[in-house]
């Protein structure tokens, strides 16, 4: 059990950039403390939605200007409907209009809406500025900050248009996720027991040990273990040509559940843990998974509030399969765990994706 705050420090190393995750509470108010020495901005931009800059946005402008430096906040309507090429537009034209350059840089603070939106904008105006993660929802203090995959969604699906391109820091306070909703403590809950299932299986013991409201006295700990599993990986393949689709343990049927549900039926999370559930049940059945994983996994799923099936019919999902990103030409490469803790890539046929996530080919 943690019992005090401290400073946890996980450097990260790509063929474009290096920089250091940072993990701490009461990290917004200490910023000049963690500011990479290597940037010199005049302005700072915050892209962030309206709820979270409702509740830290004035905090994060006075630490910055504590610096000296002056703020820029751009606010969007909180969601998934922002992230779009039409919000990246008006956030160009808001930094055209504030005279933001090359010299200048971007924080986004939020969820992984607001990391993947002001990411995308940091990747592509002006060919390239700097910009640092503060993230501050689970799924994104453990995952979608890290690893530099920018993204917005294009005519209905997901994350269609991005790019690769690391941040300069992220920056982690664990105390900002006592004032998360449940549903989104449970959505990042999906991504957590994603980590423990494809590397760690220390990880997928201790929280079957813990239960919702233990676990706020070991976040730090758990956040700097999903973040060194990232780190590990992306340092290897920054690139998702082949170790880093690990990653995307239940994201092929994943993203589908979304899609299908018109991003409103559920969260990205409870979407994932769908996927790793009835993945994990059909690979079992096909002798590819430990007998015994699936009723582990769909057990601590459950104890953390988070659906294991959806009766979205097949049919509905089956058009977003096909644009999975994951594809390349007739075969999608699935991750399958071998066992708790270990997982493989697993390259099929697309005509036959269907037998490993329901059954029967598509």
């Amino acid at each position: 059990m943690i019992e005090e705050a401290h400073m946890i420090e996980i450097p990260i190393k790509t063929e474009q950039r290096t920089y250091s995750i940072h993990i701490e509470r009461g990290i917004l108010d200490k910023v000049e403390n963690y500011f990479p020495t290597s940037l010199a901005p005049k302005t700072v931009v915050i892209i962030s939605d309206q709820n979270v800059y409702a509740r830290y946005g004035k905090r994060l402008e006075r630490s910055i200007n504590n610096m000296g430096l002056v703020v820029q906040p751009i606010v969007f309507p909180a969601g998934e409907q922002s992230k779009s090429m039409h919000m990246a537009m008006d956030i160009y034209r808001q930094c055209m209009d504030a005279g933001i350059t090359r010299q200048d840089c971007i924080l986004t603070l939020g969820g992984g809406v607001t990391g993947d939106l002001g990411g995308f904008v940091a990747s592509t105006y002006l060919r390239g500025i700097p910009f640092i993660q503060i993230p501050t929802t689970i799924i994104a203090q453990v995952d979608s900050s890290i690893g530099g995959k920018v993204a917005i969604n294009v005519c209905g699906r997901k994350n269609q248009v991005g790019s690769f391109y690391q941040p300069h820091g992220v920056w982690i306070d664990p105390d900002l996720l006592r004032t998360l909703p449940k549903r989104f403590i449970r959505d990042g809950m999906g991504e957590v027991i994603k980590y423990g299932c494809i590397r760690e299986e220390r990880l997928i013991t201790q929280l079957e040990a813990l239960d919702e409201q233990r676990i706020y006295s070991h976040w730090e700990e758990i956040i700097a273990t999903c973040c060194r599993i990232k780190g590990e990986i992306v340092q290897h393949d920054a690139y998702d040509r082949g170790e880093r689709q690990l990653l995307n343990f239940g994201h092929t049927l994943g993203h589908a559940v979304e899609g299908a549900g018109q991003f409103q039926s559920y969260t990205h999370g409870e979407s994932v843990a769908i996927g790793m559930s009835l993945l994990t049940a059909q690979t079992e059945t096909l002798h590819l998974t430990e007998a015994g994983v699936t009723e582990r996994l769909r057990q601590l799923l459950q104890q953390y509030h988070l659906p294991i099936t959806t009766d979205i019919p097949w049919e509905k999902m089956t058009p977003f399969l096909q644009q999975d990103k994951k594809r390349r030409g007739d075969k999608i490469t699935l991750v399958v765990l071998s066992r708790m803790g270990q997982a493989v890539l697993y390259p099929v046929l697309f005509s036959a994706v269907g037998i490993y996530l329901k059954g029967t080919a598509i």
